[in-house]
């Protein structure tokens, strides 16, 4: 499996294409808002040769859904979120004008994603593990031959999320998907 990243709109998201030598792709969490992001991100997948079969959140805060209905316009494809996380995703189109975002263009899942269930495409299989705490239906996708994670807003590089967001349980959700690799004074 090949992971290709992007950072998109003025939050600086990760978009991530996962894609693998039967050249299907998923785009996970695309943060593409304006046309030149949107743009840059068809004309990788083109210039790569993928075919585009799914599209993933692992949460539904604004930055990581703004190119949602893009990419279902684009590539008609399945989109799944986690169903606790539906009324954050209906959310957005009410504060986006408010943050700068005016011509943010609201989509609506075609389907749930449920922990424990796989994700497939190609050759390649995801589990899918619930990490609540920064959004109520966070998830985090694992691909265990090469050990990957695109952990969205749980975890970043030399840190973890925010931790004090309404109903943040996500120490509590850190602990329990890698109990072994925390520092000692996370509690």
């Amino acid at each position: 499996m090949t992971v290709s990243g992007f950072t998109f709109n003025a939050f600086s998201e990760n978009t991530y294409l996962l894609h693998d030598a039967t050249k299907q792709c998923v785009v996970i969490d695309p943060g593409c808002y304006e046309k030149a992001e949107q743009q840059a991100l068809k004309a990788f997948i083109e210039a790569e040769g993928l075919q585009i079969v799914l599209l993933l959140n692992t949460h539904c805060h604004i930055d990581h859904v703004f190119g949602n209905q893009f990419i279902l316009d684009t590539y008609q494809v399945p989109f799944l979120i986690h169903e606790a996380d539906l009324s954050v995703l209906r959310a957005v189109p009410t504060y986006a004008p408010s943050y700068g975002f005016p011509l943010y263009n609201p989509a609506e899942p075609t389907g749930f994603l449920t922990p424990g269930k796989p994700v497939t495409f190609g050759e390649t299989t995801l589990e899918v593990r619930f990490a609540p705490g920064h959004a109520p239906g966070h998830v985090v996708f694992y691909h265990a031959p090469t050990e990957t994670v695109i952990g969205g807003d749980v975890l970043f590089q030399g840190s973890i999320g925010r931790t004090d967001l309404p109903g943040a349980i996500m120490i509590r959700s850190l602990k329990a998907f890698v109990p072994n690799s925390l520092p000692s004074p996370i509690r």
